[in-house]
């Protein structure tokens, strides 16, 4: 489409998600800045077609999507000579959108668009990603969003080509919480399936019948799509982080202390993971929590 049909775009953070989220922009939206502290990760990006920033001030578009793992990274972006605010300020933009697409904290960005919109009259979108690399590849994301319906309009050309199911969720902070209540089903069905796997090692059951097996049945899942194959291979590099899920889980229990609830699974596998991290594991991809079973398993057999 030519650039002038939709609002000027940015996409700051290049990683294992953004970078192929800007792939499937530039395919189809007409126009994209790239922006990445690490500049040389957008250099693939430019021979598609992008523009690349050298400074959040000169990424400071109509509409900025943040794919960053905290919302800390995004308030780096904000303020001083070579900030956001003062871009879109030098631009004269009139209330600007600001996306953040990574898994944070509900009321922490529900706060912040709060103070955003009073401040500097910049429009917050809360829109966490479900799908996985795969899926942000292929543009068959699951994008669950909060904040401004009519600033969520402005952004939905660009959120078509990056997923498939995108759902308001209502106010600032609401796209985040869901975020949560996904994460819950994600760490809890990855643990799940390695301790079914621990204990199919353990009865001398061969690992691959059954992946074979559940991938078969009611306990098919797009985690077994994606993962299984690191459950047989034990390749646990690169993929979602330990450290991440750990991080998902605190604001998942953050939120539901918020709601003055208790929730027993999460509690237990937010300790698990915080234990993966602890022994040195958290870069490794959350499916690694396997290890973590085994390894407590083993201390258990040599006492």
């Amino acid at each position: 489409m030519p650039e002038h049909d939709h609002p000027a775009l940015a996409l700051m953070g290049l990683g294992p998600m953004g970078e192929p989220m800007a792939r499937r922009l530039l395919k189809g939206y007409g126009g994209l800045t790239v922006w990445n502290r690490t500049a040389s990760k957008a250099k693939a990006l430019v021979g598609l077609g992008a523009r690349a920033a050298t400074s959040p001030f000169e990424a400071a578009a109509d509409i900025v999507l943040t794919v960053l793992p905290d919302l800390s990274h995004v308030e780096s972006l904000l303020p001083g000579d070579e900030g956001l605010i003062a871009g879109w300020t030098a631009r004269g933009t009139a209330r600007p959108i600001l996306v953040v697409h990574g898994t944070v904290s509900p009321g922490a960005v529900a706060a912040f668009g709060e103070q955003m919109l009073r401040d500097h009259g910049l429009r917050v979108l809360d829109a966490p990603v479900s799908g996985g690399i795969v899926g942000a590849e292929n543009g068959t994301l699951s994008i669950m969003v909060g904040g401004d319906e009519d600033a969520l309009r402005s952004a939905t050309p660009a959120f078509q080509l990056m997923g498939t199911t995108i759902r308001h969720m209502g106010l600032g902070g609401s796209g985040a919480l869901a975020k949560a209540c996904n994460q819950i089903v994600v760490a809890g069905t990855v643990t799940a399936v390695s301790e079914a796997m621990l204990l199919a090692r353990g009865g001398g059951l061969d690992p691959s019948v059954m992946l074979e097996l559940l991938r078969g049945g009611l306990a098919d899942s797009e985690v077994l799509r994606q993962k299984g194959h690191r459950w047989i291979d034990g390749d646990f590099t690169g993929g979602g982080s330990a450290q991440n899920q750990l991080k998902d889980l605190n604001f998942v229990l953050g939120a539901a202390q918020a709601a003055h609830l208790e929730l027993p699974l999460s509690t237990v596998i937010q300790n698990l993971f915080g234990e993966m991290v602890a022994r040195g594991d958290g870069a490794l991809d959350h499916t690694g929590i396997l290890r973590t079973l085994a390894q407590r398993n083993n201390a258990l057999t040599e006492t």
